[in-house]
């Protein structure tokens, strides 16, 4: 660990979630951790139940990846439901290395399916290190033109796509949108980058400050980028796509929700990206949460200032989705 920089203080709330971290011991990442990090808490029967409860189902539907191999989509509706709708392609974190995606269905259940009754697809792309760049962003890339052939299919309208990820998921969302972009594909309605990872390069203010302390640090975020990239990271041979922080060209992208807290990793990438976007003419919309810690709204979702993020984010999707509201 380098030698410490002054850094952003701890929300006084949030930070008891990490001073009981804390006391459980130093974490460090390795590669024999990655399959117990890969699996779900519950069971698909559990989780299912769950769904079902809230009056959703789910099915399973297996496309074509990159170079054609099969991935798996998740499909999750209100049960009963019909006619074209919005849907929200999202993207699960985890450094590229691990997650699940079915393991973040509790961020979107009540937000998106029954206040909007979206359609939301949840893309299960293949991990590195086993599958490095560019397998992860082109599986989500190949997941999503599937999505948009078959939105017929799907019960969705192919205008009213949003994409969404958080940590990695951001990263890799934001790469599928240039994507789409570049190669003409889909026409997506918005993108939703919370907390996003995009940048290989270790060369930020918050990266230094948030080394050895906080949720994903600055060792946990390096193990994911040579997880991803192996000894390109950091180099010159790095597409856009796998790290969009190096992107230089950020027109022509979709309307852009994206935040990050203030004593995070991420945060100058994040904060450089919304620049970028505006810079470019685009349409974004910046937060930064003040003593936020890497993924405050998933380890502490009852604290205030998770609230009010969570506010925020379900109020601007509210203004996308429903715009003649009140």
């Amino acid at each position: 660990m380098s030698d410490p920089m002054p850094r952003p203080p701890f929300d006084p709330e949030l930070s008891t979630f990490l001073t009981a971290l804390e006391a459980r011991g130093q974490f460090t990442l390795t590669t024999e951790m990655l399959p117990r990090m890969r699996g779900l808490d519950i069971t698909e029967e559990a989780l299912d139940e769950r769904l079902l409860s809230r009056g959703y189902e789910r099915r399973t539907l297996t496309v074509p990846g990159h170079l054609g191999d099969p991935i798996t989509l998740a499909v999750i509706q209100r049960i009963g439901r019909t006619g074209a709708t919005s849907a929200v392609y999202t993207i699960h974190g985890g450094g590229m290395m691990f997650g699940h995606h079915l393991g973040n269905l509790d961020s979107y259940d009540d937000w998106l399916l029954n206040d909007h009754d979206v359609v939301l697809i949840s893309i299960d792309y293949r991990l590195a290190p086993e599958h490095p760049d560019p397998y992860p962003v082109e599986d989500c890339y190949a997941g999503l033109v599937w999505v948009h052939a078959h939105a017929d299919e799907l019960g969705i309208d192919p205008e009213r796509i949003v994409i969404a990820g958080q940590s990695a998921g951001a990263g890799l969302a934001a790469g599928t949108a240039l994507l789409a972009r570049d190669r003409k594909g889909p026409a997506l309605l918005a993108q939703i980058l919370v907390s996003p990872m995009l940048d290989d390069r270790d060369s930020t203010v918050s990266t230094r400050q948030i080394d050895g302390v906080g949720v994903a640090d600055r060792q946990m975020t390096r193990f994911g980028w040579d997880a991803y990239l192996g000894s390109r990271r950091g180099g010159e041979d790095v597409s856009v796509y796998a790290a969009s922080a190096r992107a230089t060209d950020l027109s022509g992208l979709p309307r852009t929700y994206i935040d990050c807290g203030s004593a995070e990793v991420f945060r100058d990438e994040t904060v450089a990206y919304a620049s970028g976007l505006w810079a470019a003419g685009g349409d974004a919309e910046l937060h930064v949460w003040p003593g936020a810690f890497h993924g405050f709204t998933s380890m502490m979702p009852a604290a205030a200032l998770s609230l009010c993020a969570t506010a925020a984010l379900a109020d601007w999707t509210r203004r996308l989705l429903d715009p003649g509201a009140r």
